[in-house]
């Protein structure tokens, strides 16, 4: 059996929603969120939002890997660097003598005396590495590739189709399972029945992708963006990257997908009617009538994250006028129903209450019916409780603020040597270091990681010019943004730091990627 689902930042699998800081498949930080059912067969995201997901994926989808503190300044408008984090040249010849020791992460300055449009380094998005550079040092950081989740086969409505590879082992199961049956009904096939029985897993599949396009163009309808739709092991995901605004369109955007599934039950039973039952046309159209009739009624059921716990979310939501009292009223109706369905399916199909004898359900077809049962249990579970974790990080996002979260930053020219250039910034206090032109206009950002990678006997023989990232419009964010729309600007330019700026755009600092990881988890962390 075989169910369809969307998701987005807020059932937190993947990887950091919808994300959404749900990671989803690509890792990225989805601030988010999503709608997952169990039966699509997705490992749960912790993704965080988006986060916020970059698959940010809370995205989410998404945790930064890259180097710093994080701490926040003594100075309000330019955090300065706490006691143990490093801040400077370590006593290099040439250069005042400092209090240096050695540390991995060198500090990216950046000064309180911040000239008139000095720049400042930007972070990364969710996941990503510290940028490389060229043989000259300057060269753009490579962009992490899309993830792919397997083949394309299509973009309709401008949205991407995979097929994972789980998808050809769940085929060849069956092809495998439905061959069997069709060796009963219909002996005089012969070996011929396994390619009627593939047949009917591809039509079985097509349904599943109508299911999630419904999802995808209610999406679409509310302005919502989907990032790809997948075919899995246990059937499909549309990854829609934010949240539904009210209560009323999560209702609508989780109820069209078995709507749909209904509406291709109702088609293949009216094809039903004009074909004889015990020919292949009329054993196809019954099979996929009884399979949309399931991923139907399956997904209905009112629990996390299935479509059903969708519903019941935005029930509790209006009800409420609280999203996070709906999430937790629908994951553990979820967590209940995944302890059902461990314990109930095997019950079931041993009784006969599924439709065949009991005699029949013993040895083999028990073991598979409990293997199976264990599966679906483990994907609701594990995607009710990413649920409620995505809702509380999404309920922390605004905390996250460029303002609050930028490195004091220290201006220097291109040919400043790195000794000079960090004893000035551990003079000033600073954490970060941009390079200006003659005029104190920024042109580039010394990276962190390149400043470690170069021993401590080098550093006075090194220009800064030769560690820096070029600026690109995607790496200067406002000091205004915060949250989900700060994760958004991080994962549109993935860097390690970026350079903050007023709204008048003044330079206000850099804010580095590290700084924005340890803020995310403290907020994942945090009880609600």
């Amino acid at each position: 059996m075989a169910d369809s689902g969307y998701s987005t930042p807020g059932d937190g699998r993947r990887a950091a929603d919808s994300g959404h800081p749900a990671l989803g498949a690509d890792g990225r930080p989805v601030a988010d969120s999503g709608y997952s059912t169990p039966g699509d067969g997705r490992r749960a995201a912790d993704s965080g939002h988006p986060a916020p997901g970059a698959d940010g994926r809370p995205v989410a989808d998404s945790s930064y890997s890259t180097p710093g503190d994080g701490r926040p300044a003594a100075d309000p408008r330019h955090p300065a660097p706490g006691a143990d984090e490093p801040g400077a040249d370590r006593g290099h010849p040439g250069s005042a003598p400092s209090d240096h020791r050695p540390d991995r992460r060198a500090p990216a300055p950046g000064a309180p005396d911040h000239r008139p449009g000095a720049p400042a380094g930007p972070p990364s998005t969710p996941g990503h590495r510290p940028l490389a550079h060229s043989a000259d040092g300057k060269g753009p950081a490579p962009q992490r590739p899309e993830p792919r989740g397997g083949l394309l086969m299509g973009r309709p409505f401008g949205v991407p189709v995979y097929v994972a590879p789980s998808w050809f082992l769940v085929a060849a199961l069956i092809t495998w399972v439905f061959g069997g049956q069709l060796e009963r009904v219909l002996p005089e096939l012969g070996a011929a029945r396994y390619l009627v029985s593939l047949f009917f897993a591809v039509a079985f599949y097509a349904s599943v992708l109508v299911h999630e396009l419904a999802h995808t163009v209610a999406a679409l309808r509310f302005k919502l963006p989907v990032r790809r739709i997948q075919l899995q092991f246990f059937g499909g995901v549309s990854e829609i990257e934010k949240e539904a605004e009210t209560p009323g369109r999560e209702f609508v955007l989780a109820f069209v997908g078995p709507l749909l599934s209904l509406v291709l039950a109702g088609v293949f039973y009216a094809g039903l009617q004009a074909v004889d039952p015990g020919t292949v046309p009329g054993v196809l159209l019954a099979g996929l009538m009884i399979s949309n009739l399931i991923v139907a009624a399956f997904n209905l059921l009112p629990g996390l994250p299935l479509d059903g716990g969708r519903m019941l979310r935005a029930v509790v939501w209006k009800l409420t006028g609280k999203p996070m009292s709906g999430t937790i009223a629908a994951a553990w109706v979820g967590r209940a129903l995944a302890v059902s369905v461990l314990i109930g399916l095997p019950l079931l199909t041993q009784s006969g209450a599924l439709g065949s004898d009991a005699v029949d359900n013993v040895g083999m077809d028990t073991v598979l019916d409990a293997l199976l049962a264990a599966i679906l249990a483990a994907i609701i579970w594990t995607g009710a409780g990413n649920s409620l974790r995505m809702a509380r990080l999404r309920e922390h996002l605004p905390e996250l603020q460029a303002r609050t979260l930028t490195r004091r930053a220290v201006p220097v020219e291109g040919d400043t040597p790195l000794s000079e250039a960090l004893r000035r910034a551990n003079a000033a206090g600073a954490r970060a270091l941009v390079v200006v032109d003659a005029d104190g206009r920024p042109l580039s950002l010394v990276r962190e990681a390149a400043i470690v990678g170069v021993p401590e006997h080098r550093r006075p023989w090194v220009a800064v010019s030769g560690l820096a990232q070029d600026l690109t419009d995607g790496m200067r964010v406002s000091a205004e943004l915060s949250g989900e729309e700060l994760l958004d600007a991080l994962r549109a330019t993935p860097a390690t730091e970026y350079l903050v700026v007023e709204e008048t755009g003044e330079i206000y600092g850099v804010l580095s990627a590290a700084d924005v990881e340890r803020a995310f988890v403290k907020a994942m962390a945090r009880p609600s």
